[in-house]
């Protein structure tokens, strides 16, 4: 089986470090043999979560696409940029709004549920944005997907990256490798976790 493996950022920033980090996880993911989408949040824009809003019209379309889209794949990998030691509010508000998915045209659709997930973090500081994927893992196992244990913080992150797009720093890339070598083995054994 082929693992099916969707990768994003929880950053639009232009020259983002995280997006570096993700576009260097697809590149790892593809050369261990999965099929890897990667996405920007830019394309699936979506309102704060607002249960009013949701009751008057509906789960936002954006919200909708990128649910369907989890859907169809095994596995994701996800890099977060750390905002006070925390989840930034642009990650976080994806996570809940997909997680209010409960169906789709009458087709029950839980987008989270059974995904397995790879947790990633790029920082220019010494914590290598460590602190904030704690907080991430809590939150993904409260939404429904079993997050492996392995996870990738890159430190000095502005200088991590080589002009191929890969880590450089050789500790960092094979927390990297060993990161997405275990979402490929777990979707391969397990496909869905639910």
């Amino acid at each position: 089986m082929t693992p099916r493996i969707l990768v994003f950022a929880g950053s639009t920033k232009s020259n983002s470090i995280n997006a570096k980090l993700a576009d260097a996880a697809q590149l790892v993911l593809a050369q261990m043999g999965a099929d890897v989408t990667r996405i920007s949040l830019l394309d699936y824009p979506m309102p704060i979560v607002n249960e009013d809003l949701k009751a008057r019209e509906g789960i936002p379309m954006g919200a909708m696409n990128l649910g369907r889209l989890i859907a169809e794949n095994e596995g994701l990998f996800v890099v977060s940029p750390e905002y006070n030691a925390s989840i930034p509010p642009l990650l976080k508000n994806t996570i809940d709004w997909v997680s209010l998915i409960s169906d789709d045209g009458g087709r029950r659709l839980k987008p989270w549920n059974g995904r397995y997930v790879a947790l990633g973090a790029a920082s220019n500081g010494k914590l290598s944005g460590i602190r904030c994927l704690y907080h991430l893992r809590a939150v993904m196992m409260a939404v429904g997907t079993q997050v492996i244990t392995e996870q990738c913080a890159v430190g000095g992150a502005s200088s991590a990256f080589d002009e191929d797009g890969r880590v450089a720093d050789e500790r960092a890339a094979g927390m990297l490798e060993k990161t997405c070598r275990s979402l490929v083995d777990h979707c391969k054994r397990h496909g869905r976790a639910g």
